[in-house]
């Protein structure tokens, strides 16, 4: 007898980066750990919330390191396997770094799951890491009530290279390279009432990787970058803000979705996570009168393996997109600014 086929998601109470920790939350579990100052070659550690630490080496070199992993946002084994790979990998290029190793994170509930189930996801993620042209050099297994999958990533570059979300300069345009609405897409995934076309449209964006911080590293006029994953659009702008101590000015309209988000938001299909999000920062958040609940939904939704939010000079910010663009990033586009002022994102139609 064939054993019943078991929806991933149904394993977890929350997926990809939803399952993270509200940031005001994360902010308290953080408030009385010992500062990492007294090490002078770490240049990047948790003070910003940046993607990723950096440690100098020496005058030419800088070890980048991170871990990300979560629960299934899809139910095929080998797709949630890719998306979590490229998740993991893209804390690295938004540090202006290059991967070159990658360790296994595990955590499978192997009474509920199959073997073979299993194998899938792990030739997921050595898929995206061979496409990325790095091995998977070891790893860590547990047993686990729940799916859990991700990475250890270690990146190299040049101290110059270094983008970090603190250094955004006032005058600064904003550009996002990936479409928004994948908490959205997996809330309706959840409830079976995603479209096979909506699905397809999600899973291409969530495996492509953000090679392009690496790329844009070596451009001076880029001065700071990071990952918009799972405290959404706002809630990452809102560190970059804060970070560099200015103001975030996002155009909501400018903002690019993927086709069937505005549609399914309006339909009410929300994460838990975006009401965590908002909970967290809202008061740090300034929207325009009448912006309606859908809509700022969108902008908190908690994105899987999303794309990069760049800071870089206004006067090359047209050329820089059309890079971007060029790269493969389609849906890239320029969608705010920022400017000297109080450490909040403000928000106009």
């Amino acid at each position: 007898m064939n054993a019943p086929i078991v929806r991933l998601t149904s394993l977890a109470h929350g997926g990809g980066c939803g399952c993270k920790l509200a940031p005001a939350m994360l902010q308290e579990l953080l408030a009385n750990q010992p500062a990492a100052a007294p090490f002078r070659q770490l240049l990047v550690g948790v003070e910003t919330g940046d993607d990723a630490a950096v440690w100098k080496v020496d005058d030419s070199t800088c070890v980048v390191a991170t871990t990300d992993f979560f629960m299934p946002v899809v139910d095929d084994p080998f797709d949630f396997g890719r998306i979590a790979a490229t998740n993991a990998i893209s804390d690295i290029y938004a540090m202006g770094a290059k991967p070159i190793m990658a360790l296994a994170i595990l955590g499978m509930p192997l009474n509920k799951i199959t073997v073979d189930d299993v194998r899938k996801i792990i030739a997921g993620g050595n898929a995206v890491c061979a496409t990325a042209g790095i091995p998977v050099a070891g790893g860590h297994s547990i047993d686990a009530p729940e799916p859990i999958y991700g990475l250890a990533v270690i990146g190299l570059c040049r101290p110059d290279q270094v983008r970090r979300n603190a250094d955004a300069k006032p005058g600064d345009a904003l550009i996002l390279t990936k479409a928004i609405g994948v908490g959205i897409y997996s809330a309706a995934i959840k409830k079976a009432e995603l479209s096979g076309q909506g699905y397809a449209e999600m899973v291409a964006s969530t495996t492509q990787l953000n090679r392009i911080g690496g790329e844009l590293a070596d451009d001076k006029t880029v001065h700071a970058i990071t990952d918009v994953t799972g405290f959404g659009l706002l809630g990452h702008a809102l560190e970059l803000a804060r970070g560099s101590k200015l103001t975030v000015t996002l155009k909501a309209g400018d903002v690019p979705l993927f086709t069937q988000a505005a549609h399914l938001a309006q339909q009410g299909y929300v994460t838990g996570a975006s009401t965590r999000n908002w909970a967290s920062y809202g008061d740090a958040i300034r929207l325009p009168e009448g912006l309606p609940d859908w809509q700022r939904n969108l902008l908190v939704d908690p994105q899987t393996s999303g794309g990069l939010l760049i800071s870089c000079a206004a006067d090359r910010a047209q050329e820089i997109l059309t890079t971007i663009q060029r790269a493969g990033y389609d849906a890239a586009r320029i969608v705010g600014h920022t400017e000297a002022g109080p450490a909040e994102v403000r928000v106009i139609a």
